[in-house]
């Protein structure tokens, strides 16, 4: 199949997500669960940050807190950028890029409707954004 939209993207697998106020461990339980890299934090129904293992490594594991006792909220990325279903899986690519992140959420409005990672953008989106950003680097003839 050939994926050409975001929203073909994250139609196959669940919406997964965690509380801000859940521990540490049990976000981490959920990552290896789901076998997913991050989850969006969900409050009310809104997003409120993305909890990712890059996430608990540097804020959670280097820092020496507890996994029993931290919650979610106090290492997740607060207000993390995000993508629409309807945006392209280059303009995903290019984000993330930008940002140095893996993952971003998808929303569909103001609701949170999956999570998008790099590792999930067809080789040629890649291959694509990166010979873009060559030829926009590029300097002009004669310079």
């Amino acid at each position: 199949m050939i994926i050409h939209a975001i929203l073909q993207l994250i139609e196959r697998d669940p919406f997964r997500f965690v509380a801000p106020e859940a521990t540490v461990r049990e976000a981490c339980e959920l990552l290896v669960g789901y076998r997913a890299g991050a989850l969006p934090v969900i409050e009310g129904g809104a997003l409120v940050g993305i909890i990712s293992e890059r996430d608990v490594i540097a804020r959670l594991v280097v820092k020496g807190l507890s996994a029993d006792t931290t919650p979610v909220s106090a290492i997740m990325t607060a207000n993390p950028q995000t993508v629409t279903a309807a945006d392209s899986l280059a303009h995903a690519y290019q984000t993330m890029l930008d940002g140095r992140f893996r993952h971003l959420p998808v929303m569909d409005g103001e609701t949170v409707i999956g999570v998008i990672s790099m590792r999930d953008i067809p080789a040629q989106y890649q291959l694509m954004v990166e010979r873009w950003n060559e030829i926009r680097r590029a300097p002009e003839p004669g310079q």
